[in-house]
């Protein structure tokens, strides 16, 4: 890890992220010898790292950093309230720094660049104030300070961690079952939970850029990872999100697990959230064709340069005439509902024959696609 001399620890920060994790294994250890484990602990703790956790995968990054898609005031103060709980700034705080990193990805102005090592991404960012203060750009977040919920979390942020994050908790376990419900709903979901939100999210600024494929570029050091998904509310489709930065989905496939998107789509079924942001498919497909092209051609070794001169301007031809039609698809699809909605039935017959046209159009471009990859191929791999 690089540093200056104006470095300075964050002694609150640190103090806090070192002694979290101590008093959670105590508490736990003490609460289960003292009082036993009963279901509501469990139950608390479930509650509290879900709805902490969606606050800031769903509400600080998909909403607020993103803008993916809009959300009704009552989940924008559900996101501010358990988002504080989170114990990882305020929404402001959080996004300016956010943005930040998408803007200046793996460069020095990336406030937890992956470039410096794992252990400064993950943690050490926030445990060591870089030239002796702690500074959040909130130029970064004009837009989010006109929400007067945003505002008013930034400036009780303290009072909201601490009482939704650690009392709330120990409150409902204590109308449950009294004294050992409220010791347990402390160090259950408050503590030890705080110890899993924290680290699921640092994963993301920390391994996401270290461990996984690239499917979609190799402009930055974002990584997919199927495993970090399932430990980060289908975060870790983390190449995908840094290539489609404003899609509402990290994990776009239906299959991929990303509870952030189920939670999304589901809310916006009952008309709590609207405008949900998606990359066409054929636009996602174009960047992973591209993706591959560019990773086989590092690595192959053609007779002469020519070669493979002729072969990038067949692509550049091929993806440029694949994109052309496939915008000219949407449009015709587009057209064809509103022909099903007004019953134009010689409207649709003439769509339904545009269209066809139009997809045997792209089945012959993804066949060059395919032979040009097959061209590229064929040349002798360059030496290890």
């Amino acid at each position: 890890m690089a540093g200056n001399g104006d470095d300075t620890i964050n002694v609150v920060n640190s103090l806090f992220l070192m002694l979290t994790p101590i008093a959670s294994f105590v508490g736990l250890w003490w609460h289960a010898t003292t009082f036993g484990v009963t279901w509501v602990e469990p139950f608390l703790f479930v509650i509290w790292y879900f709805a902490c956790g969606l606050s800031i995968t769903v509400g600080y990054h998909r909403l607020f950093s993103h803008r993916s898609h809009e959300a009704s005031w009552p989940l924008r103060l559900f996101y501010a309230l358990f988002g504080a709980g989170a114990f990882e700034n305020s929404a402001l705080n959080w996004c300016a720094d956010h943005r930040l990193h998408h803007r200046h990805t793996d460069k020095p102005e990336d406030p937890y660049s992956a470039s410096r090592g794992f252990w400064w991404s993950h943690i050490l960012w926030v445990m060591i104030d870089e030239g002796g203060e702690r500074i959040h750009d909130l130029d970064q977040v004009k837009d989010l300070q006109e929400d007067p919920i945003l505002r008013f979390q930034h400036k009780y942020y303290l009072l909201l961690c601490v009482g939704v994050g650690m009392f709330l908790p120990a409150l409902i376990g204590g109308l449950i079952s009294g004294v050992p419900g409220a010791v347990g709903g402390f160090v259950w979901a408050g503590l030890a939970r705080t110890v899993f939100t924290h680290h699921g999210t640092f994963l993301i600024n920390s391994a996401a850029h270290i461990w996984g494929t690239q499917p979609y570029g190799e402009s930055n050091s974002s990584k997919d990872s199927p495993m970090l998904a399932f430990l980060t509310f289908g975060e870790g489709y983390h190449n995908f999100h840094h290539t489609f930065q404003a899609d509402y989905r990290n994990g776009h496939r239906w299959y991929h697990f990303d509870p952030s998107k189920w939670w999304i789509k589901a809310f916006a079924l009952v008309g709590l959230k609207r405008g949900l942001k998606s990359t066409p498919d054929w636009h996602i497909e174009d960047k992973r064709r591209q993706a591959s092209f560019e990773t086989a051609a590092s690595k192959a070794s053609p007779d002469g340069t020519e070669d493979l001169t002729r072969l990038q301007e067949r692509m550049k031809a091929a993806r440029s005439n694949f994109k052309a039609q496939s915008r000219a698809l949407d449009k015709l699809l587009a057209e064809r509902r509103a022909a099903r909605k007004e019953r134009q039935a010689a409207r649709r017959q003439e769509l339904e024959e545009a269209i066809t046209k139009l997809r045997d159009d792209i089945a012959t471009i993804r066949a060059e696609f395919a032979q040009i990859m097959n061209d590229l191929t064929a040349f002798k791999p360059t030496a290890a």
